[in-house]
């Protein structure tokens, strides 16, 4: 089974997959949250950073793009083969609203004649690998049947499919009838992507799709970072390892981010999803939440790690 890391804008920027692979690793690919070209074709120092190779040492690092302009596209492919790189990501997933609107992300499915001729375009002009994360349409299952023969026009390094229309956002259950019908009919080699938090959600997946050969991980990675290794069969998280995991990730924050404002922005979506992990976390998180300055952010921090033992497989699902 080849596990992906999902590109979460906000979160999964390289000092988390730094943090994520030198603590417990167990991803084959790790995708770089999306990169948003302009009409100078100039990257952001944010982009910069996330793509440059020296903070993507030893992993298999992917970039995002998320457009709907081809020409913009392909420009940003020649910025990205300059940097190394030999694969791209298309984004057509994106529910939010903002990007939606656009017609970037998600918002581009509903625009399927439009859709075609821009993967014609940059397939033609492209000499890179080139996958695509897409949801199932809109508003209705049935749009997936007309997206999936556009897709199957082109020869897709891997077609990532999160079974959710954008109308779901990240609510509800995964509709998994609509995958299978999507896994059977796509040409080009599919990988699943949505709800997988635990080894259990792994076990019930590979059970009903045993053909199944690839899988992408977000929130549940989020939730327990050493799913990934779970799931080849190694042990569950120590204690220790997410102090190390933390540790390994503020300390880079601190060095690079300019004030406590910013530091703890970060931190504080990190323990969101992490903070289920431990007993009695809900004190500790409601600290950690409220902190304004970093010195009581790390007596909060501190006080979870000394008070505090990891639960029997984390508790992130009460959450979302």
């Amino acid at each position: 089974m080849k596990i992906y890391l999902a590109p979460l804008e906000g979160v999964t920027g390289y000092t988390y997959r730094r943090a994520l692979q030198e603590c417990f690793g167990g991803f084959d690919k790790y995708f770089i949250p999306f990169i948003l070209p302009n009409q100078k074709g100039h990257l952001s120092t944010r982009e910069k950073k996330d793509i440059a190779p020296e903070n993507n040492q030893g992993m298999q690092a992917v970039p995002q793009i998320l457009t709907k302009n081809a020409e913009d596209f392909i420009r940003t492919v020649e910025t990205l083969k300059e940097y190394g790189y030999e694969e791209v990501n298309l984004n057509l997933g994106c529910p939010s609203k903002t990007v939606v609107t656009r017609g970037r992300g998600a918002g581009f499915l509903d625009r399927p004649d439009e859709l075609d001729r821009f993967l014609d375009e940059i397939f033609r002009k492209c000499d890179v690998r080139i996958s695509i994360k897409t949801r199932l349409g809109m508003e209705e299952e049935w749009e997936f049947e007309d997206l999936l023969k556009i897709y199957n026009k082109y020869p897709l390094e891997e077609l990532i499919i999160h079974p959710r229309l954008q109308k779901d956002y990240y609510k509800n259950t995964p509709r998994m009838e609509a995958f299978g019908k999507a896994f059977q009919n796509a040409v080009g080699p599919v990988c699943y992507n949505g709800d997988i938090f635990t080894t259990a959600d792994y076990e019930k997946l590979t059970a009903r799709f045993p053909e199944l050969n690839c899988i992408m991980m977000g929130r549940g990675v989020l939730g327990n970072p050493a799913l990934a290794r779970e799931i080849r069969g190694g042990c569950s998280a120590e204690k220790s390892e997410i102090r190390k995991f933390h540790d390994r990730m503020y300390a880079e924050y601190c060095q690079d981010l300019s004030g406590d404002r910013n530091i703890l922005f970060r931190m504080k979506e990190l323990w969101f999803y992490l903070a289920p992990l431990f007993t009695n976390y809900k004190k500790y998180a409601k600290k950690i939440r409220k902190a304004e300055k970093c010195t009581v952010y790390e007596s909060a921090v501190n006080e979870l790690f000394s008070c505090e033992e990891l639960t029997a497989g984390g508790g992130i699902r009460e959450l979302l």
